[in-house]
Formats: structure tokens, sequence, C-alpha cells
């Protein structure tokens, strides 16, 4: 009994899936075929109506045009212009040309003092390194043969040894002593010459650079009032110009301060050296003052003579 129960149920089933098919199958072919109308006859020699009838006229075009014929057919805008940096400079205005040949000689003059200073300092570490090293044997050498530094100290402490004759060990070491400052602060100020140059066009050059771009501005901005626009086309030149400026004036103004400072501790390592040396020497003649009490007397008459 429950098979054929079951077999009449998908019977019944099939049966209405088959109707369902069948009638969609039906629907789809009458959407797909209109139904026609029956034609109108009409007697022979008469003119159709739509014929006969007068052709409507035609109405204006509203449609827009395309984008890129509006674009292409615009020509208010001019063509960009060569903004090369040699153009610049020549387009440029008399004072930002002014401003920027002063850049340029600052910029000359930074690396001229580069490659002479540094073989300056280069030669007066080497002759403060040999003159610690002689100094510190204390040997004696001919005036040919010693640095300038060593020489030059040398040389004072003869001067004062024969200029204080018979006097107190105390009073000719403090002269002495006086007098090797002095020489060490004179090396120090021959041996400064030059950076404050540098100092000056390190500090110096940004803010011409800045005149120049606000020059350069105030010029770009009354082009803009004579010509009543605002277009990049006419704008941009004026403004690459300022900028122009304002780049010299870092280019000219970072290498002299990194060569300052570099210059600064090469400069610091010298006079650490000439107060080295000058300390050496002092009491190198301290002791030949403490073991012989006549020496200040026999300096003086072999300066004498």
């Amino acid at each position: 009994m429950v098979r054929r129960r079951s077999v009449r149920i998908l019977v019944t089933l099939a049966l209405a899936m088959g109707l369902a098919a069948v009638n969609s199958v039906v629907s789809r072919a009458q959407t797909a075929t209109p139904a026609s109308t029956p034609a109108i006859t009409k007697p022979l020699g008469e003119a159709p109506v739509d014929a006969a009838r007068p052709a409507p006229a035609a109405e204006p075009s509203t449609a827009m045009p395309p984008a890129d014929a509006a674009v292409t057919s615009d020509t208010s805008f001019p063509e960009p212009t060569n903004l090369s940096v040699s153009t610049l400079i020549t387009q440029a205005d008399r004072i930002v040309q002014g401003v920027l040949v002063l850049l340029g000689l600052a910029s000359v003059l930074t690396w001229t003092i580069l490659l002479a200073k540094a073989v300056e300092l280069w030669g007066a570490c080497r002759s403060i390194d040999r003159s610690l090293r002689l100094a510190e044997s204390d040997a004696a050498s001919t005036a040919a043969a010693l640095p300038w530094p060593l020489l030059l100290m040398r040389q004072a402490v003869a001067t004062e040894l024969a200029a204080s004759g018979a006097t107190s060990f105390e009073g000719t070491k403090e002269r002495l002593q006086t007098r090797l400052r002095r020489l060490e602060m004179r090396l120090t100020r021959r041996i400064q010459r030059g950076q404050g140059i540098l100092a000056t066009i390190g500090a110096v050059s940004p803010f011409i650079g800045l005149f120049g771009t606000v020059w350069g501005i105030m010029n770009s901005f009354v082009g803009i009032a004579k010509l009543h626009t605002t277009n990049l086309s006419v704008v941009a030149p004026g403004i690459a110009e300022a900028l122009l400026a304002t780049a010299a004036g870092l280019v000219a103004a970072i290498p002299a301060v990194v060569i300052y400072n570099v210059f600064a501790r090469w400069v610091g390592a010298y006079r650490h050296g000439l107060g080295d040396l000058s300390e050496i020497v002092l009491r190198h003649t301290g002791r030949r003052l403490d073991r012989d009490p006549a020496l200040p007397g026999r300096a003086r008459a072999i300066a004498a003579e």
C-alpha cells in the first residue's frame, strides 16, 4: 500500500511538472510572435494617407559635442615654453640675474678656499706632529731641520732668556710662558685665515637667495595683474625663476657650512697641538733653568755676541 501511494504521488508530481513546462513554452511563443493586425486595403488610385501628410520639420539637434572635441578646439591656452635652467637664467629679471651671479661667485670662492686651506692645514698638522716628536726627544737639531712651529718657539725661548739676564727663575718662567702663549695665539690666527669668509657665505647666501625669490614672485604678480589672467603658463616661468634663486642660495650655503665645520675641527686639532708643543718646550726650558742658574746670563752674552 505504501508503495502504491508513493508511486501515485510521483506520477502526480511528474504530470504537474510536465504541465508547467508546456505552459511556459506556450507563453514564450506568444510573447515572441505578437499578434498581427489586419492590413487595411485602399482602393486603387488613392494615395496613401502617410504619403500625402507633410514631413515634420527637423528639430534642432541638442546633442552635446564630445569632450575630446571640446578640449581640442580650445586654443586659448598658449603652448608650454622651454623651462630649462639656462632659459630661466637668460630670461630672468636683472635683479634675479644679479643675485644668481653673486651666489655663483660665492660658490666659486668657497671651493677655492677649500682647495687652498686643505693644503695649508694638511701641511700645518704634519709640521705639528713632527714638532711634537722632536720636542719630546729634546734633540739638538739645526734650524734648517726643525719644523716651523718648533723653530719659532725655540727662538722665542732664546730671545726671552737673553732679555731676562740674571733675574729670578720664577719671573723668567712666567715671561717664557706668556711669550709662548702669545706665539701660539699668533700661529692659530694665521691658520684661521679664510674661515670667516666661509662662515659669511654659509650664513648670508640663503638670505640672498630668498631676496631673489621674493623679487621674482613680485614680478610674477605684476605679470598677472597686467595680463589679467591666472593661467599657469603665464605664472609658472616667474615662479620658477624665483625658486631658482632659492636653490642657488642653498647650493652656495650648504658646502660653505660643511667645509667650515671640517676646517674648524682641523684648526682645533692644530691649536691643541700648539698648546702641547709650548708645554713641552716650556717644561724642557724650566728643567734646564733649574739645573743651570747661570743660563739666562750666558744666553744674554751669546745674544750680545
